[in-house]
């Protein structure tokens, strides 16, 4: 993000917007809402799939896990790998426009989810890691309010100037973040720095920590399920 801000999420739906790909699950018919699910870096639409039969929901739920694009990451040495922006070590604000043209290439899903006729209220974003980035990212400041944020492992990206164009929908939204205290691809504290800015601007944030990596749990799993539950219960 930047001061600029994203471009309207909902141009994003055009009818020659190309649609990235997508792995879908439905946990039974006539899904109460849609998750979009983002995967970390060198990750892909896949990863996250086994944990949807682990969610004990109360509601049937659509799943979509989007596949990030291919491109060039510093960290990597320059090699491509799945990723949602670029990451370089010496310039933390790098990937500012990658992370807003994947923000935008997701609010294209949420358009298609809104055009299957599932509400903005219904639609919940969740991402791992970059992929959480995407989703605090996009669900900051979509212009409709959605059912929540799901943030794993993950950071809010340029923290201090985030609120230059969040959306006056977007206050209430309920979020769920959680960490590993062990995470060492992305310290603990900088996601509580993440969390407290939240905070400070009246955001509802539910935090969780756990004894684990950059990963997820046991118990992540089923505060995951818990959270959805209330959301769509």
């Amino acid at each position: 993000m930047s001061d600029s801000g994203l471009t309207d999420p909902t141009s994003a739906a055009a009818p020659e917007t190309a649609l990235l790909d997508c792995v879908e699950v439905e946990t039974g018919d006539n899904p109460a809402g849609s998750v979009i699910w983002m995967h970390g870096l060198g990750a892909d639409a896949h990863d996250f799939e086994p944990i949807v039969p682990m969610l004990p929901l109360v509601a049937p739920l659509r799943f979509v896990f989007p596949n990030a694009p291919e491109r060039p990451v510093t960290l990597n040495g320059g090699m491509p790998l799945r990723a949602w922006y670029d990451i370089d070590p010496r310039s933390p604000l790098s990937g500012t426009e990658d992370i807003r043209a994947s923000a935008d290439a997701i609010a294209a899903l949420v358009a298609r989810e809104v055009a299957r006729g599932v509400p903005p209220r219904r639609i919940t974003l969740a991402g791992f890691s970059q992929g959480g980035v995407i989703a605090l990212a996009l669900g900051l400041r979509h212009p409709d309010r959605l059912a929540g944020i799901m943030a794993l492992s993950t950071y809010l990206h340029d923290h201090e100037n985030f609120t230059a164009d969040v959306s006056f929908a977007s206050i209430d939204v309920p979020i769920f973040m959680a960490h590993g205290v062990a995470d060492a691809m992305i310290p603990i504290t900088r996601a509580i720095t993440s969390r407290e800015a939240l905070l400070r601007h009246g955001y509802q944030v539910e935090w969780h920590e756990y004894r684990m990596g950059h990963q997820v749990c046991p118990e992540e799993i089923r505060d995951i399920a818990l959270w959805l539950n209330e959301l769509y219960g």
